[in-house]
């Protein structure tokens, strides 16, 4: 009698683990949106060229993942607003990244002074980053329409 609830308590804890287990994998299989790199844009940190930074667009307008050093920003131009992302959560494919907008904090971080404007054929976006910190400038392109490209 102890040997068959001995042998199903181990059946049951061995289907928990291969449940877990598949649960885990098909989590990790998931397919993150893949943004795709802005072909010409500027940036500017404290009026000067970053020796390392790239911007990426999602499939919304107005909604770009900046690289900046080893930090990314999610800025929402629409909205005024910016998120800390977890470099973690960002995978490099090519040129492109892989990140799921399920991993955007709840919170934004403060961003006052933010402005945004049409100069030409580009929509200048300029913030702080804090209320006396950095201040960051994104110049992206616009269509012929005078529409946001990205």
């Amino acid at each position: 009698m102890r040997i068959r609830s001995l042998s199903a308590v181990l059946a049951i804890l061995s289907a928990a683990i291969c449940a877990s287990s598949l649960q885990a994998q098909s989590q990790s299989s998931e397919k993150k949106p893949l943004l795709k790199s802005v072909g010409f844009a500027i940036v500017k940190f404290n009026d000067e060229a970053p020796k390392s930074w790239n911007i990426y667009h999602t499939e919304k307008k107005g909604l770009l993942l900046v690289h900046l050093w080893k930090r990314y920003l999610l800025v929402d131009i629409k909205e005024q607003e910016a998120y800390e992302i977890d470099p973690q959560t960002v995978k490099q494919r090519g040129e492109d990244v892989e990140w799921s907008p399920a991993d955007k904090p709840d919170q934004p971080i403060e961003t006052p002074e933010w402005k945004t404007r049409d100069v030409g054929r580009m929509q200048l976006v300029r913030f702080r980053l804090g209320k006396e910190g950095h201040v960051l400038e994104l110049q992206v392109p616009l269509l012929i329409n005078g529409k946001p490209a990205y």
